[in-house]
């Protein structure tokens, strides 16, 4: 029986690495066809390819996947980026950001999912968040002030992120989120990256513009459902008003 669960343990594993893998290469592939193929010119490419080399992911994975966004290669990107709305338990608003080659497989799948919440219709819900540009990035120096180099940046805001919000920050490093507008995110991603700062996500998101406050326990109920949802082969992000 303990020889089983080792290796029911290790298939959990590796499931969820190849899942993990998937995504990322998905991202790297929507990133090339977005913005182009060359990393120094494309801030979102460029994150999205770090990031998988931290994941040890190989470089020819990494450049089959730019060559299929950019359309460069033999295959080329079949991806249809879906948003779907709706609200987690305990009325917390969501926006779920998909990437599928199969909308009419995906879509009753993610519903299936919110059958704990109330999924939204078209249009529900994104009044209650602002769509903006997101910068993460880390430095080595703690000291270092993280409002003077939003300003420096171009970035509008700022706050403070750690280990525990982005597993990609270090522990011990200096971690911010920097809010930009849509078309200032490459600009302000090359800042950091030219003045110290290690940039681990380049990308267009959601802001909330409101906070659902919640009791321990309806806690773990919202962070149960947005696991079910991460988990979810297709799903790139979802975006919570939740702290």
């Amino acid at each position: 029986m303990g020889r089983q669960w080792l290796l029911a343990k290790r298939e959990v594993a590796s499931l969820r690495k190849s899942q993990a893998t998937g995504k990322l290469l998905r991202e790297i592939s929507m990133a090339a066809k977005q913005g182009g193929a060359d990393p120094g010119l494309n801030a979102r490419l460029s994150a999205a390819v770090d990031k998988a080399r931290r994941e040890s992911v190989s470089r020819e994975a990494i450049e089959r996947a730019i060559q299929k966004g950019a359309g460069t290669g033999s295959e080329k990107i079949v991806l249809e980026h879906v948003v779907f709305e709706g609200y987690a338990p305990h009325k917390v608003p969501v926006i779920v950001e998909v990437y599928t080659d199969n909308n009419n497989r995906t879509a009753p799948e993610i519903r299936v999912l919110f059958k704990r919440g109330q999924l939204g219709t078209p249009g529900s819900n994104k009044f209650l968040f602002d769509h903006v540009g997101l910068v993460e990035a880390h430095h080595a120096d703690t000291s270092k002030d993280i409002e003077e180099a939003a300003i420096e940046a171009g970035a509008n805001d700022f706050e403070a992120i750690d280990h525990a919000q982005n597993d990609d920050i270090p522990v011990g490093h200096l971690g911010a989120r920097f809010f930009t507008d849509r078309t200032a995110v490459h600009s302000v991603s090359v800042w950091l990256s030219q003045n110290g700062w290690t940039v681990v996500t380049s990308e267009l998101g959601y802001r909330p513009k409101n906070f659902v406050t919640l009791s321990e326990e309806d806690m773990g109920d919202v962070g149960e459902f947005l696991h079910s949802l991460d988990e979810h082969d297709d799903v790139h992000r979802v975006w919570a008003g939740l702290k």
